[in-house]
This record gives structure tokens, C-alpha cells and sequence, in this order.
């Protein structure tokens, strides 16, 4: 069974062609990459990007939230930017452009994980506390993509640059992998009951 890739919200991969069609949006965005292209300009491969707020501590299942929908531009077959959408009052609506590492690295994981991942559904998972976004490889192909809960299963693949001591591109379960990572989180301040 292939990777599976959620359609996006209508209305957010309508704000990314809007934004694309905007001059004076490609020409402003802080992406060279995406100034300089000459051929016509794509959003493709949309992802939700939850968030993990917090590392919760083992035995508990790990909330996300959705934050985003993420698409990467393409021109010619290469991606030469990433379009992010994120949700206000009105709907979902464009919010900025922007280039990276993390470009290259989400097109890797998932091609890899299109090779060898039985079906999964495909998202982002960034983790604040560390600096750290992941493929997230959910094992519920019909889930909810703004669902947010990370199953034991489901599997992580940090994309580079990775936090130290993490090798990218390495798959992970979750339940192997969160509790490694909250080893490096700084513990919060304990309450005091004066």
C-alpha cells in the first residue's frame, strides 16, 4: 500500500494559488529561490503540520495540534520553495513563503518512505522544544489529518538539519523515539504550594 498523501483544505490550496499569482507576493517573499524562477509555479505534496507543544511524560498519549498546511512549489521538478497556510477566524488562508533545508529533506524522507513504509498517511510533526520536524508517518491511512494523536506505532522520521545525537532520515517508532527525546527536554519549574 503507498504512502498517502491527505488533500488539503480547497480554501488553503486556494490561498497558496492566490499567493502565487500575486506578483507583488512572489516578488516581496524572502525566498531568492522563488524570485528567480521564470517557468510557471506549482503547489504540491500538502502536508498538515502539527505541533508537539509538549513532551508529555511516558505512559501518556502525545497530543499535537494542527498549525498549519504546508505545500511545496515546484518549478521545472524541483522544489524551490514552501508555501505554509494557516487557519484564522475566516478559514484557511496563506500566511508566508519560504526556503530551506527542510525542503530537500521532506522530498527525501518521502520518497524513502514511499519505498518502504507499508500505508501510512503523511505528515509534519514539528517539536519546538528541540528545533525538530519530523515526518510523521501516521498507520491510519483514513484518519482525520488534523487529528493529533501519536500512536505508539506510528513512526518519525527527523528531517536534517536534526537535533544533535538524532540521525535524519532515520525511521523511529513513536514509542521508541519520544521517550529519547524527553530525555534532552528541560524539565518545567516546579510549583511550589506556599
Amino acid at each position: 500500500m503507498p504512502l498517502h498523501v491527505p488533500p488539503a483544505p480547497a480554501p488553503a490550496l486556494r490561498s497558496v494559488l492566490a499567493a502565487l499569482g500575486s506578483p507583488t507576493a512572489v516578488r516581496e517573499a524572502r525566498t531568492p529561490g522563488l524570485r528567480s524562477v521564470q517557468g510557471p509555479l506549482s503547489p504540491e505534496l500538502p502536508l498538515p503540520v502539527h505541533v508537539l507543544d509538549r513532551i508529555a511524560p511516558t505512559g501518556t498519549a502525545p497530543l499535537t495540534r494542527l498549525a498549519a498546511w504546508r505545500f511545496l512549489i515546484r518549478s521545472e521538478g524541483r522544489a524551490v520553495a514552501a508555501a505554509d497556510t494557516v487557519l484564522t477566524p475566516d478559514g484557511w488562508t496563506f500566511s508566508h513563503f519560504f526556503e530551506g533545508p527542510y525542503l530537500a529533506s521532506t522530498e527525501l524522507a518521502v520518497r524513502q518512505a514511499e519505498a518502504s513504509a507499508p500505508g501510512c498517511q503523511a505528515r509534519l510533526l514539528s517539536i519546538p522544544e528541540l528545533y525538530m520536524l519530523t515526518l510523521w508517518l501516521h498507520g491510519d491511512t483514513e484518519a482525520d489529518p488534523s487529528g493529533g494523536v501519536l500512536a505508539p506505532t506510528d513512526v518519525l522520521v527527523p528531517l536534517a538539519p536534526a537535533p544533535p545525537g538524532i540521525a535524519a532520515h532515520r525511521p523511529h517508532r513513536v514509542a521508541d523515539l519520544l521517550p529519547a527525546i524527553s530525555l534532552r527536554v528541560a524539565p518545567g519549574p516546579l510549583l511550589s504550594s506556599a
